[in-house]
C-alpha cells in the first residue's frame, strides 16, 4: 500500500462512508482494504522512550513499533516491506485522511470525536492515566493534588480535558508541541506536572529516574487503537484478529516486558476487549 495505492484508499473509504456504503464494496473497481496490503506505511511517535523513540541513525523502535510489526506479519507484509513515518497527536487523523500513512500505531487512544473521522482496530492495549512530577515534589499523591497548578498535555491530547472535565479539577492547563517538549517544561520548573497515559510517562522515567516521580494513581482507562482510513471494516476485522492473536501467543506480554517489565507499573497481559470495527 505503497503512495498510490493509499491515495486511491483514502478517497474510496471517505467515499464509502458518505454514501453509507459497506466498506467491502467495489469503488471505483477496486476493492480497497489493508487486508490486501503488499506494503504499508505506519505513523508511530519517535520521542516517546519505550513506544517509538527515533536514534541517530533514523531507526524508530519501542513497544507500538513491535505492535504494528507483529500485526503487519499477521497481514502478510514482512517487516522489509514496512516503512515507519513520524506522527504527532496533532496530525494523526489528517496523515491517515490524507493518505500519508495506511495505519496508525501511535498512543492512539480510541475516543468518539475520533471514531467519526478515522476507524479503529483494538485496543491492543489498555492503559492509564497518571501523573509525573519532578522527585522533589513529594506533596503532589494523587491527581486532586494538582488543583491550581501548571499542568502540560501535548498538541492533540485530551489528557487536560479528563482531568477538568472529566473530574472537575481546576488546573492550569499548558500546551507543547509534543510530551517530550512537556518532560522538558517540567524538568525546567515551566511546569508542576505531566499528565497522560502511564506507559508513556513509564518510558520518560526510565531515560531519568532521578529527576522524576511517577505518582501511581491511575485515574482514567485510555485504549490504544490502531487507527486505519475510515470505513476499512475489513481490514479492522484483519488487525483485530492479529492482536487477539499477539496475546493469545504470548507475544504481547513479551513485548510489554521487553520494554516496560522495569517499570513499577501493572502490566494488563489479557486481550483487551475489541471496541468494534464501525
Amino acid at each position: 500500500m505503497r503512495s498510490r495505492h493509499r491515495r486511491i484508499t483514502a478517497a474510496a473509504l471517505a467515499a464509502v462512508a458518505v454514501l453509507g456504503l459497506p466498506a467491502c464494496s467495489t469503488v471505483l473497481g477496486e476493492q480497497e482494504s489493508l487486508a490486501d496490503a503488499t506494503s504499508l506505511t505506519v505513523g508511530v511517535k519517535t520521542d516517546q522512550p519505550g513506544l517509538g523513540l527515533e536514534d541517530e541513525n533514523g531507526d524508530i523502535t519501542g513497544f507500538d513499533v513491535d505492535v504494528a510489526l507483529y500485526i503487519a506479519d499477521r497481514l502478510g507484509v514482512s517487516a522489509e516491506d514496512v516503512e515507519f513515518t513520524g506522527v504527532t497527536s496533532a496530525n494523526r487523523e489528517q496523515k491517515l485522511i490524507e493518505g500519508d500513512v495506511d495505519m496508525v500505531v501511535a498512543t492512539y487512544s480510541i475516543t468518539p470525536a475520533r471514531k467519526t473521522q478515522v476507524t479503529f482496530g483494538g485496543p491492543y492495549y489498555v492503559a492509564k492515566q497518571d501523573v509525573l512530577v519532578r522527585a522533589e515534589d513529594s506533596g503532589i499523591r494523587g491527581v486532586h493534588d494538582l488543583e491550581g497548578l501548571r499542568v502540560c498535555q501535548g498538541e492533540g491530547s485530551n489528557s487536560a480535558a479528563r482531568i477538568t472535565e472529566g473530574l472537575g479539577i481546576s488546573v492550569r492547563k499548558t500546551e507543547a508541541p509534543s510530551y517530550s517538549a512537556c518532560i522538558e517544561d517540567l524538568r525546567e520548573g515551566r511546569v508542576d506536572a505531566v499528565s497522560t497515559d502511564n506507559l508513556i510517562l513509564a518510558g520518560f522515567l526510565a531515560e531519568d529516574p532521578s529527576s522524576f516521580h511517577l505518582v501511581d494513581e491511575p485515574f482514567t482507562d485510555e485504549k490504544y487503537g490502531v487507527g486505519l482510513p475510515r470505513g476499512d471494516i475489513r481490514g479492522c476485522e484483519a488487525v483485530n484478529d492479529a492482536i487477539s492473536r499477539m496475546y493469545q501467543s504470548g507475544r504481547a506480554g513479551e513485548l510489554l516486558d521487553t520494554w516496560f517489565g522495569e517499570a513499577e507499573l501493572k502490566l494488563v497481559k489479557s486481550v483487551p476487549q475489541f471496541e468494534g470495527c464501525v
